[in-house]
C-alpha cells in the first residue's frame, strides 16, 4: 500500500467544485509537486491533507490510517507556509523549539534537535537572531527547520519560495531538494512555477479547474503532455496548424511523417527549443524574423509562416544568428512534435 493516498477527493463550495474526484498515491520518501494556476485545487488539495479543509467527499489515508476527522494537530504533519508565520518575539531556536514544546519534549532533547535542524539549514550560526535581523531567505529556513524539527510524518509546503528573488529562490531550490533528499521524508508541494516544480519534484500533479489533467515525472510530462492544457502550461509550446494525409504532416509548404492513423485537419505542437534555422537549400517551413529578443543565456525569436507565429529559443552559442526582418527556414525532428486531431485538441 502506497504511504499517502488520496482516493478520490472532492471539495465543493456551495456549487463551486475547487477539487473534483482527485486521485493520488503518494510513496514513502517521494516528493509530488501539485502545479496550476491560481484556483486550480491545489492549495484546497493541500488544507485537505492538513486538516484545515474537510473535503466534500473521498478519502485520505497515511499509511493505511483514515485521516478524516483526525484532527490537523494529531496528523504528524509538518506545514511550511507562504508567509512563513514565524513569531516576530522569538530567536531562530526559539521559533524551531516551539513545536517540540507543544508536544512535550524534554529540555536536553529538544536543545539536541533544535540545535541539529538548524545546522541542518545552514543557520547554526543564527539560532539567537530575531526574524526581523534575518533575511528573507534565513526567515524561510527557519520556517523550513520549524516543520521538520518535529520530524513529520509528511512535510507540506505551500508557495514557500514564492516572496523570494529570482536568484535566492533558485538557490533555496537547490538546498530544499538536497535537504528532503537527506531526510527522505515524504513531501507535497503546491506552487504555479512550473521550473520550481521540475525541479524539486519526483512526480508532478498538473491540475487544471480541480482536476488532475496529467501525474508524471517532469520529464515525462514536459516531453509527452497528456493534454493539450499541460503541453501549454509546462513551457512554451507552438501549436500550428496542419492536414495529415498518408503518414505525412504538411505544415505550410513542408512535410513531416505523421503517424498513419491520423488523416484531415490536425494541430501540431513542438517545442520552441526544438526548432532549428535550416540552411535554406534544405527542407523546412519558410519565415520571417518578426521578433528577436536577447535573454542571455538564449534567444527568443518570434517567427511569421503561413502556419501562424512561431516561437523558436536557442542557446547563444556565440555564433552569428538571424536578425530582425531575415527569411528563415524551420525544422525539427519528427520525434520533437506531437499531432492530434483539431477536434480533439
Amino acid at each position: 500500500m502506497s504511504f499517502l493516498v488520496l482516493d478520490e477527493l472532492t471539495k465543493r463550495f456551495g456549487e463551486t467544485i475547487a477539487v473534483d474526484r482527485l486521485s493520488l498515491a503518494v510513496e514513502k520518501g517521494e516528493f509530488v509537486a501539485l502545479l496550476g494556476p491560481s484556483g486550480c485545487g491545489k492549495t484546497t488539495t493541500l488544507q485537505m491533507i492538513a486538516g484545515f479543509v474537510e473535503p466534500t467527499s473521498g478519502a485520505i489515508a497515511l499509511e493505511g490510517e483514515n485521516l478524516l476527522g483526525v484532527r490537523p494537530s494529531r496528523r504528524g504533519l509538518g506545514i511550511v507556509f507562504q508567509s512563513y508565520a514565524l513569531f516576530p518575539h522569538m530567536t531562530a531556536a526559539e521559533n524551531v523549539a516551539f513545536g517540540l514544546e507543544m508536544r512535550g519534549v524534554e529540555t536536553a532533547e529538544r536543545a539536541r534537535r533544535v540545535a541539529e535542524t538548524l545546522e541542518l539549514v545552514g543557520l547554526a550560526k543564527l539560532a539567537d537572531r530575531y526574524p526581523r535581523r534575518m533575511s528573507g531567505g534565513q526567515q524561510q529556513r527557519v520556517a523550513l527547520a520549524r516543520a521538520l524539527v518535529i520530524r513529520p510524518r509528511i512535510l507540506l509546503l505551500d508557495e514557500p519560495l514564492s516572496n523570494l528573488d529570482a536568484k535566492l529562490r533558485e538557490e533555496m531550490q537547490i538546498e530544499l531538494r538536497q535537504i528532503q533528499r537527506t531526510l527522505g521524508t515524504t513531501t507535497i508541494l503546491v506552487t504555479h512555477d512550473q521550473s520550481e516544480a521540475m525541479a524539486l519534484a519526483d512526480r508532478v500533479v498538473v491540475m487544471n479547474l480541480g482536476r488532475a489533467e496529467q501525474i508524471a515525472p517532469p520529464f515525462e510530462a514536459y516531453e509527452r503532455p497528456a493534454t493539450p492544457f499541460v503541453a501549454g502550461f509546462l513551457g512554451k509550446t507552438n501549436v500550428l496548424a496542419a492536414v495529415a494525409a498518408g503518414g505525412k504532416v504538411l505544415v505550410g509548404e513542408a512535410s513531416w511523417p505523421a503517424p498513419a492513423e491520423v488523416a484531415g485537419d490536425v494541430l501540431v505542437t513542438v517545442r520552441p527549443e526544438r526548432i532549428a534555422f535550416a540552411d535554406m537549400s534544405g527542407a523546412g517551413l519558410d519565415g520571417r524574423v518578426r521578433a528577436r529578443i536577447f535573454q542571455g543565456n538564449h534567444w527568443l525569436y518570434q517567427i511569421e509562416t503561413v502556419a501562424g507565429l512561431v516561437t523558436v529559443i536557442r542557446q547563444n552559442s556565440g555564433a552569428a544568428v538571424p536578425a530582425e526582418g531575415d527569411a528563415v527556414r524551420l525544422t525539427w525532428r519528427p520525434g520533437d512534435m506531437s499531432v492530434r486531431r483539431s477536434d480533439a485538441a
